[in-house]
């Protein structure tokens, strides 16, 4: 039966009640004797029994984590990419503002180089660093016992 609230774990079943001793002799006894006449080969049933039920609990759990974790790696991916489409277009938007701005004070042919200049300015500057990374891996992964300068 499934618990009322789906935030409540389902209680444990109570295993000496599931599994009772097998009755040797006249039956009668108290649970203390019951439990004192329990025979290995009962108690490796228990633990088998307590083995699926927790293997199959362990299973149940990893199946709705992986579910989870492929739902946000969706939801991850589709905001990325929208996040990327739309500051690419912010950069394009800003790049045509500036044009225009521009444009009244040093010629539209002067805006676009300026702006044009500026763009690939930065855009050799993010090479630059990239290529720095890069020679930073490249340094680590030849000589892994040696330290890495961070200076250089």
């Amino acid at each position: 039966m499934p618990p009322a609230n789906e935030d409540e774990p389902e209680p444990l079943p109570n295993f000496d009640d599931q599994y009772p001793p097998k009755q040797t002799g006249d039956g009668a006894g108290s649970s203390e004797d019951r439990k004192e006449r329990r025979s290995l080969l009962e108690d490796l049933e228990y633990l088998i029994a307590d083995a699926r039920i927790w293997l199959d609990a362990e299973m149940s759990f990893q199946k709705s984590r992986a579910a989870l974790v492929a739902n946000r790696i969706k939801i991850i991916v589709v905001a990325s990419i929208v996040a990327a489409l739309l500051g690419v277009l912010a950069l394009v938007g800003l790049t045509v503002g500036l044009i225009i701005a521009l444009t009244p004070l040093i010629t539209a042919w002067g805006a676009t180089a300026v702006v044009v200049g500026l763009l690939l300015l930065i855009a050799w500057l993010m090479v630059k660093r990239a290529a720095m990374a890069w020679g930073e891996i490249e340094a680590v992964t030849r000589r892994p016992s040696a330290p890495v300068d961070a200076e250089d």
